[in-house]
């Protein structure tokens, strides 16, 4: 979880763990012994073959859907076992004993959010054949834990069910910001007015808006028959992650005998195909970001702590306390007892300025894996749509095609049923019961798009209110303003609508071309802060004059030659990664001046080609990318000591599916790196990053027979 690090360790270390805690030494633990034995005799319970292709990418087929989630949790920990330990680490509240305070918060926030109290009364009502194919998924990790103890943290237990169930419960708030909501909590300041009872205020309520925090990322794309030139049903799977960690894609393809037939990514510590394709139907994500969390102001008494005033009464928090084990060097440890405080609302939090107490959707929720694995099974429209009606994911857009010619987009959320009038884009009172919302607004009441006039459907985290053709959108007044749905564009939004709208035919190169589109629109926050630069009097510098004349030339354009890019990359993306993170906006001509300082220092000028200092580096290979933030082709890159940007997210693994007139698939994937995420001795390590930074392509085989063909290597998982 990159972007949880982003900020908000910074300013939650400090408040969580300044006080209190004591230093003690600890000796290292020898690793915990693992009966390898055992996990051999467990691994004969499974019928599982893992082909991979020529380029790594793994294959799971067997009987059962266990069988299949047993082979992936192997094959996932041949490539990646390192994340999905530190995933399972870091759900359990136990990351920060291993890798240090910055992990101290993610241990805190496990606790606060209540996820194993939540597991530990849920797990045993879950379905039992997905029970089942969570622990088979456990036991898969475990056996090649067992055969490498020494890639195996010392201490680390054997991964469990329940472990794989609560990485969900934890991960999924973070998508819709919940994490810009905590991180609002620790300023030396209170960060919002309390909202006043609208029958009291005497001006008009605030409307909401949107924070500058919005953009996440990711694009999906549908196209159906009608808008195709060849009657073909396009599908784009784009979502925009870092290159590596918990939350980074994972190629896959899933067989069983049971009906488990898919296709695409996943996140280490996951079982199951998070988005991609079955051989019917497909699916994209994108990250969407309405209003889900609500922070409530305590009322606390004078005198007692724990008391909070509700209706007029006196409550008490509910509390227990955690010790959270903190690395520090060499043998030493820093254990830090917290308490983890709840009122009626939800979780508490104590700060300098207040008691706080937070309620965000997905609250309690503990079984968000039922809704994957039933996405994973789906057939047809009827029962993917039956599928996302189980309503256990708190967000995320979802853009769909099958091969029917269905196209549709929903936008998937979990909407608190709010009182109106109050402005709940601040902080509320929390001494009235009515505030505290208790329902959701039904999935058939979210914004949703099927099969529209215009045969196309798009998200690139843009608000859903401009989704499609203007005639075919839903209309925002259908949707009351306490639902806090966005209303914002993103540079992405604004090509995908451009291009798209433009094209009444679209081939499949023209549909390539537009996922690889280069530009900023015109009606981009982007231009807009290019034309402030420009208008800005800097005639006291002559320099900076100079490097205005340059980037008044800009065409707006990011390919690898273009020789004003860089100067307008480097001034404006610390605006988009302000964004990402939650910060305040950087001053403009300061960033100005210090692309200018920037390229003049270590490329000798300040027009260098963009590809000369736009990279992707990884093992043996270092070449030029084209693309930037916020841009169709999305590249996010850290600066490096030689000013060069190395990519570290945006554009990872994504795919493009196909359905053709005679219902004929097509599945061309690639991923930034390729299958062996920490291996650097693997030909796996770097091999698709050739092909990434061409802008190319690779064939997904659906079909067992093709695949034959183009094997690297074959092997049953317990009889190596």
């Amino acid at each position: 979880m990159r972007y949880l690090k982003i900020g908000l360790f910074g300013l939650l270390t400090l408040a969580l763990f300044v006080t209190g805690g004591i230093l003690v030494r600890h000796h290292i633990e020898k690793p915990a012994p693992w009966d390898t034995a055992n996990f051999l005799e467990i691994a004969r319970q499974y019928d599982v073959e893992i082909l991979r292709d020529t380029y790594g990418v793994p294959y799971i087929y067997g009987p059962r859907d266990e069988d299949v989630a047993y082979g992936l949790g192997f094959a996932h920990s041949e490539d990646d076992f390192d994340t999905i330990e530190a995933t399972a680490l870091m759900v359990r509240g136990e990351l920060a004993a291993y890798e240090g305070a910055d992990a101290a918060v993610t241990d805190y926030l496990s606790h606060f959010f209540g996820v194993w109290e939540g597991i530990e009364r849920d797990y045993s009502s879950f379905d039992p054949e997905l029970r089942r194919v969570m622990e088979a998924y456990a036991d898969g990790v475990n056996l090649f834990a067992a055969l490498h103890p020494d890639q195996r943290r010392p201490g680390f237990t054997p991964l469990t069910g329940k472990d794989v169930a609560a990485g969900f419960v934890f991960r999924t708030p973070f998508f819709y910001g919940l994490d810009q909501t905590l991180k609002g909590l620790f300023g030396p300041t209170r960060a919002h007015a309390v909202a006043q009872d609208p029958l009291l205020k005497q001006s008009a309520i605030k409307l909401l808006t949107d924070p500058l925090h919005y953009l996440k990322g990711s694009n999906g794309w549908a196209i159906a028959p009608n808008r195709s030139s060849d009657k073909t049903t396009r599908l784009l799977v784009n979502s925009h992650q870092p290159f590596t960690g918990p939350v980074a894609w994972y190629e896959v393809r899933l067989k069983s005998d049971e009906g488990w037939d898919a296709a695409g990514g996943t996140f280490p510590g996951a079982p199951f195909m998070l988005h991609g394709a079955t051989r019917h139907l497909g699916w994209a994500n994108t990250v969407n970001k309405p209003d889900l969390a609500d922070v409530f102001v305590l009322d606390m008494h004078p005198e007692d702590k724990m008391l909070y005033r509700m209706d007029g009464k006196w409550l008490s928090l509910e509390s227990h306390e955690v010790a959270i084990r903190v690395k520090l060097w060499g043998p030493f440890f820093w254990t830090v007892n917290r308490e983890v405080l709840r009122s009626v609302h939800g979780p508490v939090m104590r700060t300098d300025h207040g008691t706080y107490a937070v309620r965000y959707a997905g609250m309690g929720e503990t079984n968000q894996a039922a809704q994957y694995y039933a996405l994973n099974k789906a057939t047809n429209f009827a029962e993917w749509r039956a599928a996302m009606n189980m309503h256990l994911l708190p967000s995320i857009n979802y853009i769909y095609a099958d091969e029917k010619g269905n196209i549709a987009y929903l936008y998937n959320a979990q909407s608190p049923k709010r009182l109106p009038d109050w402005d709940w884009s601040g902080y509320l009172p929390g001494d009235r019961s009515d505030l505290i919302w208790q329902d959701f607004y039904d999935l058939e009441e979210m914004p949703f798009i099927i099969n529209p006039s215009s045969g196309f459907v798009f998200n690139a985290n843009n608000t859903p209110f401009r989704a499609t053709a203007e005639a075919d959108n839903v209309d925002p007044a259908s949707y009351p303003d306490t639902m806090g749905i966005e209303t914002r564009m993103t540079n992405r939004g604004l090509r995908a609508e451009e291009l798209l709208s433009a094209d009444s035919s679209i081939s499949e190169a023209d549909f390539k071309r537009y996922k690889y589109d280069l530009a900023y629109s015109t009606r981009s926050e982007t231009k807009a802060l290019i034309d402030e630069v420009l208008s800005t009097d800097l005639s006291s510098d002559p320099a900076l004059v100079a490097a205005q004349e340059v980037l008044a030339q800009w065409d707006l354009h990011t390919d690898q030659g273009n020789r004003q890019a860089a100067l307008a990359v480097l001034t404006t993306q610390p605006f988009i990664i302000a964004q990402l993170r939650g910060n305040p906006a950087p001053d403009l001509i300061d960033s100005f001046k210090e692309a200018v300082t920037t390229l003049s220092e270590n490329f000798g000028r300040i027009d260098p080609e963009w590809g000369d200092v736009n990279r992707i580096i990884r093992g043996s290979v270092d070449m030029p990318l084209d693309g930037a933030p916020d841009m169709l082709r999305a590249i996010y890159g850290a600066p490096g000591e030689d000013g060069r940007l190395t990519a570290v997210a945006g554009d990872t693994f994504f795919m493009f599916v196909s359905w053709d007139e005679e219902g004929n698939q097509k599945i061309e994937t690639v991923h930034q790196f390729g299958s062996a995420t920490l291996d650097e001795e693997s030909i796996h390590y770097d091999d698709q990053a050739p092909l990434f930074a061409r802008q190319e392509m690779k064939p997904i085989y659906m079909d067992k027979l093709e695949l034959e063909k183009h094997l690297s290597a074959r092997y049953r998982p317990g009889m190596l």
